[in-house]
């Protein structure tokens, strides 16, 4: 039985997908005519339910992929191929606290708050009024406002509010102008991330980075190619989202002094104590083994 106030997914054989919040008092209008909430409380997830008019609907609890999709937009969201090397990236877990700017429509949101659990935060930053509501009813609309606390504000000019958390990301149009503000909300060692659409902005990105207290930088772009699932003719599909925006990440560091490895001693210079069986320079290392055996 589902209970009231879970969200619901129905979806017929062609497809066409539905998802509500359950209220049993309520009833949801298809093309294929009206579903009873009722009947769908009753039939359960994975059970299988019909419109007044006989046609079939399957009922589904969804996935986080789905509620990302599922989100009303005004804006353009952050593909699930991204989010989730994200989540990954940026270390998202239960009690997590991670500051996000450039809102948007709340996809990235709704993934980062589902993640962080009930003892997580996520600090959301948007300059856009019409961006900063429409996020809050995509929140509230799947149950996770209590984990995420909005901002309405600039940040190029005013900075983040928060202290010490545990990533950041930035989706804003010149990352490069916000970054002296990275370093006094964050930990140190903490992963930041960025996405842009062109190359010139992340070039632009990179060498403000360079710049900074910033380690491990990296940039990439992530593609996916689905294939045609009929097991006679296997084949790519005629069509693919290509190119949607670039990634970078970076490690903001307390000390922004150049991290180096020390020079190597000169040969016949290492340590009597140890010898040559225990001088670390000495030993061959996993590389020096595989170059032996090729």
């Amino acid at each position: 039985m589902i209970e009231a106030g879970q969200l619901v997914l129905v979806i017929n054989p062609q497809g066409k997908r539905y998802m509500h919040t359950m209220d049993p008092d309520k009833e949801i209008h298809t093309h294929d005519g009206r579903i009873l909430m009722s009947d769908i409380a009753e039939a359960g997830f994975g059970g299988i339910v019909r419109s007044h008019l006989g046609h079939p609907y399957r009922v589904l609890k969804p996935t986080v992929y789905e509620l990302i999709k599922g989100v009303k937009r005004q804006t353009q969201i952050m593909y699930p191929k991204e989010i989730g090397y994200v989540l990954l990236k940026l270390g998202v877990t239960p009690g997590s606290r991670i500051i996000e700017c450039g809102t948007g429509s709340g996809g990235l949101t709704l993934a980062l708050a589902t993640y962080v659990g009930d003892t997580g935060k996520v600090y959301t930053y948007e300059r856009r009024e019409e961006f900063y509501k429409n996020a809050a009813k995509n929140l509230a609309r799947v149950g996770l406002s209590h984990r995420v606390q909005q901002h309405l504000g600039d940040i190029e000019t005013d900075g983040f509010e928060e202290t010490g958390a545990d990533a950041l990301f930035l989706d804003v149009r010149t990352p490069q102008d916000c970054l002296r503000h990275i370093q006094p909300a964050v930990r140190p060692g903490a992963m930041c991330g960025f996405l842009l659409p062109t190359c010139n902005q992340v070039s632009d990105l990179l060498r403000g980075l360079e710049q900074g207290p910033f380690t491990e930088l990296e940039a990439l772009e992530i593609l996916v190619r689905r294939y045609k699932t009929v097991p006679d003719r296997l084949r790519p599909e005629d069509r693919m989202v290509a190119h949607t925006g670039f990634l970078v990440f970076a490690r903001c560091m307390d000390n922004p002094e150049p991290f180096v490895r020390a020079p190597k001693a000169p040969v016949g210079d290492s340590d009597p104590a140890l010898g040559p069986e225990t001088d670390p320079e000495a030993q061959p290392s996993a590389d020096d083994d595989a170059e032996a055996t090729e």
